[in-house]
């Protein structure tokens, strides 16, 4: 009989789940593997949450912790706390974490502390930026975890000159690719395009970073380049809910949707 060995996935933030997704249902065909899915609660909102777990064909997380929006220094503490409990009670053979969020280096220092080996996927990008929050959570944690799964060369290179050992770095390539290649029939079979009335000629814009959304000067700027663009070229945008109220806050929210080119 096949011993099975249990793994926590760590799924944090939306793009977490699209990373998480190939992953948990490729571990779920082996014998050998006893996957539990994580939620830390970091992005929660209820619809947003949901629609991304049945697109991706996950099932409810086997256990939510909760912690919600915050400060990075309490939403980091809070998701330690809540992941040493249940590590306690219940400790899994690997933690393997995701991305850059406050949660991904959160989770890996529980593993680290409690001498749970952590695999760290999307490991080594750096923006070279360490202002950026996700900046700190990625040295910090790939400083940290036991193996490195990067999604490209840069990637190893960047941790080969921090000192990091090349027998704890594994490249796999961007799982992205992965997550794109299970939903492409559903892609495919999507009529968005014709439901907004487009052709092959538009651009997508996403935007919710803080250091983007919260500053009212930095949002105008943005918000005024993107009805220029929108002249230019149709652009499609799926509004944030934190944008959104930020938007709404400063009286941005009109002079976006007065700009015939922005659906």
């Amino acid at each position: 009989m096949t011993k099975q060995h249990t793994i926590d996935l760590i799924a944090a933030a939306r793009p977490n789940f699209m990373k998480v997704a190939p992953l948990y249902h490729a571990l779920q065909k082996e014998p050998w593997a006893k996957t539990r899915l994580i939620h830390t609660g970091q992005h929660y909102d209820p619809n947003m949450s949901e629609a991304f777990f049945n697109d991706l064909g996950l099932p409810a997380p086997d256990k939510h912790l909760g912690v919600g929006s915050a400060t990075h220094a309490r939403q980091t503490a809070g998701v330690m706390i809540a992941y040493e409990e249940l590590c306690l009670q219940s400790p899994p053979d690997w933690v393997i974490v995701v991305g850059d969020v406050n949660s991904t280096v959160a989770c890996a220092l529980v593993g680290a502390k409690l001498h749970i080996p952590v695999a760290h996927l999307e490991a080594g990008l750096r923006s070279g930026d360490r202002e950026m929050p996700e900046e700190i959570n990625r040295l910090v944690t790939d400083s940290i975890a036991d193996l490195l799964w990067t999604p490209s060369s840069d990637a190893d290179e960047n941790l080969v000159a921090e000192g990091v050992p090349a027998e704890k770095i594994e490249m796999i390539g961007n799982i992205m690719i992965d997550s794109f290649e299970m939903m492409r029939e559903q892609i495919e079979a999507s009529n968005i395009r014709k439901a907004l009335a487009l052709d092959n000629h538009y651009g997508v814009v996403t935007l919710h970073r803080p250091s983007n959304v919260d500053d009212p000067v930095v949002l105008q700027s943005l918000v005024e380049q993107l009805a220029t663009v929108a002249g230019r070229i149709p652009l499609v945008f799926p509004v944030h809910p934190r944008t959104n109220k930020q938007l709404e806050k400063h009286g941005l929210l009109e002079m976006l949707i007065a700009s015939p080119g922005i659906l």
